[in-house]
């Protein structure tokens, strides 16, 4: 015998809120269930697949982005919450086709493997860099500990980190 079970409320309503954000410097209108996280609008509804799931609970930072130039793991984050934010992802970082210092820093010291955590780890540098808490290798770690890299490319990250960091135009 099979049992068939109505729908829930929430698979039946359409409770749509409006939104608009800056994504990578353009303005985008969305209506949006409530519950679509920044890290699912961004992917599928935006196609900006730079932005990684990893862990979807906030604890590995494959899925930074800046937020008003704040890091933010898109994955724990409402989009409805960031109506009228800013929104910078690994996608809006190069301008006119040259690439950010970091990401050219990530080429030139080999500071990937995989390159799963790659996105993540180059938004994440860049919030630490405007946030004027790269002082030293000791305090990239600290303040990028969130971002986890399992092919543990951690010094080459770091080493990448620091010689941009003195550039006005990495931040």
């Amino acid at each position: 015998m099979t049992t068939t079970l109505a729908p829930s409320p929430a698979e039946t309503r359409d409770d749509r809120i409006d939104i608009t954000l800056t994504v990578n410097g353009r303005p985008e209108h969305f209506s949006i269930p409530p519950w679509v996280t920044l890290l699912d609008l961004l992917r599928e509804r935006m196609d900006l697949t730079g932005t990684k799931k990893g862990c979807d609970h906030g604890q590995c930072g494959a899925c930074t982005v800046l937020v008003n130039g704040v890091r933010v793991n898109s994955c724990l984050t409402l989009a409805v919450v960031r109506d009228g934010a800013a929104v910078e992802t690994i996608e809006g970082l190069a301008k006119d086709g040259t690439l950010h210092p970091l990401q050219q820093a990530f080429i030139d010291h080999d500071a990937f493997q995989c390159g799963y955590c790659t996105p993540g780890q180059i938004c994440s540098a860049v919030g630490v860099l405007r946030e004027g808490r790269a002082t030293d290798a000791a305090s990239i770690r600290e303040h990028m500990s969130g971002n986890l890299c399992r092919c543990g490319a951690y010094t080459n990250i770091v080493d990448a980190v620091l010689s941009v960091m003195d550039r006005e135009d990495a931040r």
